[in-house]
């Protein structure tokens, strides 16, 4: 297969190196890509967003398959101008896309169909604010109803700061979701789906705040492991039970069935029972770092199975090992990133026996001939070992190997799991 990556973050080089060992996979293209993706195929200066540019490449280069990274080109119907064209896209439609297009679309999604999350309400007229922040326990949790690039929720506990994110996305958007504050624990399942059946990838935790301890500001995710130990089997019965199958029902029985990774965000409580707290439409970045490496059979015939909706006729196999991923930040993520500045010591990796170690490349670009970061999370180290602790202690080797100045990053990567 000739397969075309859309998308330039970390989460597409995770891709484009499991593609690389797939033996179904003849050439692998990225657009736009990023220096990682560079040295395994062919990158292309075409913007995730630019929805012809990409049918147009997808055509020229005789793609046998469209792996979406991002949401923005899924929502604006990517996948849809893809099958126009009788190419297999890894994503689903628009209208499937609305999932993560449309907070307010996923809740009422979700109580339609009885999957368990948190109860929520929307406001529209920045006068109610008060009478709603009243109405729920601090902390407070607020939601954009656009894109956001994972930055439109604001969890605080600050009254003032909750008022300011309401009134300003009341003046952005128009209407704003207050939802329900859950606690317990957090994990990620993402689930490869089509009408025909779907598959779940070993469960993993992000790490979503800035600095240890769970302390700064929410960012798009400073790093993840898996499997995470909160989703026991018992855990995942409940799941699969309660969340992945309706969903998946509701799912393959619309006019265009979905066909792509749906990404379950979860809050896990202290009696085992999962809550929903937001579903996305393509694989999680973080995530993808921490259950790629973990997928032991073709990732191209599971994504082409799912693309063209013949997802039951394999049965793809996991290594067992466990995974961890450390991201790397410019100075001033995620408020300011400072960009532009030169990286060094990013080729180191590890060999050693079972035990790999590597660089995933995000905001990064070359500078003549010289590599730079050009975002915020700039790369991330990924450990794959037997145990956790290898894993982890393996992403931090390599990290601690890498040099951006006023860059930094989190020391305390599955905390909640190496403390069970």
């Amino acid at each position: 297969m000739r397969v075309l990556i859309v998308g330039g973050g970390g989460r597409e080089h995770a891709i484009a190196i499991g593609l690389s060992s797939s033996p179904s996979v003849t050439s692998i293209h990225t657009s736009p890509g990023n220096a990682g993706t560079r040295s395994l195929g062919t990158n292309h200066d075409i913007g995730s967003s630019d929805i012809d540019g990409l049918v147009g490449l997808s055509i020229e280069i005789q793609a046998d398959l469209v792996v979406v990274g991002p949401e923005a080109p899924l929502v604006l119907g990517l996948a849809d101008k893809l099958r126009e064209n009788g190419i297999p896209c890894f994503g689903p439609h628009s209208g499937g896309a609305m999932l993560e297009g449309s907070k307010l679309h996923a809740k009422k999604t979700m109580l339609e169909l009885g999957v368990p999350t948190g109860s929520c309400q929307v406001i529209k007229d920045v006068e109610d604010i008060p009478k709603f922040l009243d109405s729920f326990h601090s902390p407070w949790v607020i939601k954009r109803d656009v894109l956001a690039g994972g930055k439109g929720v604001t969890v605080t506990s600050d009254r003032i700061a909750a008022e300011h994110a309401l009134s300003s996305a009341l003046e952005e958007d128009g209407i704003v979701l207050m939802e329900e504050h859950l606690d317990g624990e957090e994990a990620s399942v993402l689930i490869v789906m089509d009408e025909t059946g779907f598959v779940c990838l070993p469960p993993s935790q992000d790490h979503k705040r800035a600095f240890d301890n769970d302390m700064g500001p929410n960012t798009g995710g400073m790093g993840a492991y898996a499997p995470a130990p909160v989703v026991s089997p018992s855990v995942m019965e409940r799941i699969l039970d309660e969340v992945v199958e309706p969903m998946h029902h509701h799912l393959r029985n619309q006019e265009t069935p979905y066909r792509g990774c749906l990404y379950a965000g979860l809050m896990i409580d202290e009696n085992g029972a999962p809550r929903v707290i937001e579903f996305n439409v393509r694989f999680g970045d973080p995530e993808t770092q921490v259950t790629v490496p973990l997928i032991d059979s073709d990732l191209g015939q599971l994504l082409l199975a799912a693309a063209e909706g013949s997802l039951s006729s394999i049965e793809p196999s996991f290594s067992g090992m466990s995974a961890a991923t450390v991201v790397l930040a410019s100075k001033g993520y995620p408020e300011s990133p400072k960009l532009g500045g030169l990286i060094s010591g990013s080729e180191t990796s590890i060999d050693e026996g079972e035990t790999v170690g590597m660089v995933h490349y995000a905001g990064t670009s070359l500078r003549e001939g010289v590599l730079v970061s050009s975002g915020g999370r700039v790369l991330a180290a990924t450990g794959v070992a037997p145990t956790l602790e290898g894993a982890v202690s393996t992403a931090y080797e390599i990290i601690d190997n890498v040099d951006l100045d006023g860059s930094h990053y989190r020391s305390d990567i599955g905390h909640r799991a190496l403390k069970r």
